[in-house]
């Protein structure tokens, strides 16, 4: 009985205690490496190096609560920001259209492998593996083996940018002004149907909360040189992918997909067509993560991305996205990609064998699994 009670507990308070896990590692490596882990700047450094692998996480968690897997995201990430870099270095094509042209080749590539699973069949997890091994062999070839630099100032600016401190703090405003908005409207709508409404205490606290985070990330990362423009992009994009997730009949039938395909199928739901696009957005992740990785390095690496779908894969199960499909977060993605940012930031400062990160994440993808395992008998 006591062991049931522990896992509702835990299932419903799943995000805070991820919370709390990055607070302990935060305070850990801090220890260890005497405050300079804590510092402004390189905790805008490590929000820099997770938005790649948040970018990426918005995409993977609509496919792993579909269903599906895809395991060529880090070489085709690897691949259209190799494609920036020679369109950029060797064509000089202004960044307008060096940017359509990548998103629209992602968009492309995304689709062709959503057809590949949905319309012809072949099991998602093929379709990746040959696309992991298929686009890392193209990024080798178009590149001869070679970094392609130096990527001109413009496209630069998009991985190493800032916002300026005072549109950071208008920013933070606006943020919080459309969290007190929500609430209000949320209210309004429970009282217009008469449904039960939360004591306005318990929303103020709430906004209360939000506001104070708000607050202390633009405090944070004003303190150094602004808000990084990655950082904002994945903002944005955490936004948009929550409001398809919960607001649209789209996201609705992506999680009708992953709890129960045939079901969905049989009551009008065209399984396939929803198939194709979340891998079509996942190809547009992937090219906005190539472009931002490129521009972050200024350069286009044939390496860049080896191994990336791994941290992208265990960031969605970190985050509480189930591995059978069916149940999943954005938001929970991007705090599963900020412990991985976090462990590998803390581990690289402390010169930490690379072995033994690979061992760590490893253990700690196994143990979201395990987690996922055996909370799945309270969420029944």
């Amino acid at each position: 009985m006591k062991n049931t009670q522990f896992k509702q507990l835990f299932t419903q308070y799943k995000l805070l205690a991820l919370m709390v896990a990055i607070a302990l590692i935060w305070a850990f490596f801090s220890w260890k490496t005497d405050g300079d882990f804590a510092t402004a700047r390189n905790l805008s450094n490590l929000m820099r190096q997770m938005a790649i692998t948040g970018i990426l996480a918005c995409g993977m968690v609509f496919i792993i609560i579909a269903g599906e897997i895809d395991l060529s995201v880090g070489s085709l990430l690897g691949l259209l920001g190799g494609a920036a870099a020679l369109l950029d270095v060797s064509h000089h094509l202004p960044l307008p259209a060096t940017l359509a042209l990548v998103l629209f080749c992602g968009l492309l590539v995304g689709l062709f492998n959503g057809y590949l699973t949905a319309y012809a069949g072949i099991p998602s997890f093929i379709v990746g593996l040959g696309g992991m091994l298929a686009y890392r062999g193209v990024l080798l070839g178009v590149s001869g083996g070679q970094t392609i630099a130096p990527v001109s100032p413009e496209l630069t600016a998009l991985g190493q940018g800032y916002l300026a401190p005072s549109l950071g703090v208008a920013l933070g405003v606006l943020l919080v002004a459309l969290d007190v908005l929500l609430v209000w409207q949320q209210r309004r709508l429970l009282a217009l149907h008469r449904l039960p409404l939360r004591s306005l205490w318990t929303d103020g606290l709430r906004v209360l909360a939000t506001a104070a985070a708000v607050g202390g990330f633009v405090y944070l990362f004003n303190s150094y040189e602004g808000i990084p423009l990655p950082v904002l992009l994945l903002l944005v994009l955490l936004g948009v992918f929550s409001y398809i997730a919960t607001q649209t009949v789209f996201g609705r039938r992506i999680y009708a997909l992953g709890s129960n395909m045939e079901a969905a199928r049989l009551s009008g739901v065209n399984v396939r067509a929803i198939k194709l696009w979340i891998f079509g957005l996942m190809g547009l992740m992937c090219a906005l993560g190539g472009l931002i990785n490129t521009a972050r390095l200024a350069a286009g690496s044939p390496s860049a991305g080896t191994a990336g779908e791994l941290d992208v894969i265990a960031a969605c199960f970190i985050g509480g996205t189930s591995m059978r499909g069916g149940a999943g977060t954005v938001h929970g993605a991007l705090i599963g990609a900020l412990v991985m940012a976090s462990l590998d930031n803390g581990m690289s400062m402390l010169d930490v064998d690379a072995y033994w990160q690979m061992i760590v994440k490893g253990l700690i993808l196994t143990f979201a699994v395990w987690v996922d395992v055996a909370t799945r008998s309270a969420r029944r």
